[in-house]
């Protein structure tokens, strides 16, 4: 169901508060989706388990908050009619709106979409290739628990350090100079090389989404955070921040 569909991609994107534009490229084979924050911290993409064939074409997204009003409204919670349409029926148009109308047809709505011309020159092709991942593990409920509570004791601090300790992920919150503090994140991991940098509100608000999750983190400096909601995988690539 398409509003299903809609709903969990807002949910994995504009729900972060950092990924305001989103571009969809579709066709028969696949269904994927790129954002980059503002501030080039993260590199959004995704791809839906199953193509979404109304999605057929290249097109953006943006004013996100606009769109999840619309499908979280009582007047479209039950026999609405939501629609992707096309302004051309000609072979390769992508998508122009999102028509919305309620059971009994009084209340409609028309959410635009941006152009692939419009969207080809916000977000470029993407550079990242993937990455030789020297960690990879499904971090636990109290793991990220302990994570948001030490953020919450730590709150003047924008960054966290990982480390690995006795093949034990420690996360470290200030320095020796401020009120510093640290907690195992993760046993039984391998050696990581480098102390790593990484902001703590992204990192914790995508822990916080709905779905299966994986971490990964390279000593080159890179971290993905992968979540599977059963309709899409959606991947959060964080460069390590410097000082």
């Amino acid at each position: 169901m398409i509003k299903d569909i809609l709903t969990d991609i807002v949910a994995h994107t504009h729900a972060l508060g950092f990924l305001t534009i989103i571009k969809i490229t579709s066709d028969d084979k696949e269904t994927v989706i790129d954002s980059i924050s503002e501030d080039k911290g993260v590199i959004f993409n995704a791809k839906m388990k199953n193509p979404v064939a109304e999605f057929e074409g290249t097109f953006g997204m943006t004013n996100l908050d606009k769109l999840n009003l619309h499908l979280k409204s009582p007047e479209y919670k039950e026999n609405a009619t939501i629609e992707v349409v096309k302004n051309s029926k000609a072979k390769g148009s992508a998508p122009s709106n999102l028509y919305f109308e309620n059971e009994t047809g009084d209340f409609t709505n028309e959410f635009r979409f941006m152009s692939t011309q419009t969207i080809n020159s916000v977000i470029k092709p993407l550079s990242f290739k993937g990455a030789k991942w020297d960690i990879s593990f499904t971090p636990s409920v109290i793991a990220i628990q302990r994570l948001k509570l030490q953020a919450q004791v730590h709150s003047s601090e924008t960054k966290f350090t990982t480390t690995v300790d006795n093949k034990n992920l420690v996360c470290s919150f200030g320095d020796a100079s401020t009120h510093a503090g640290n907690f195992i994140f993760q046993t039984n991991v391998t050696k990581l090389k480098n102390e790593l940098k990484w902001p703590i509100q992204q990192v914790i608000s995508i822990l916080s989404l709905s779905g299966d999750c994986t971490m990964h983190i390279s000593d080159e400096g890179l971290m993905m955070i992968t979540i599977d909601s059963g309709i899409g995988e959606y991947n959060y690539i964080l460069p390590a921040q410097t000082k």
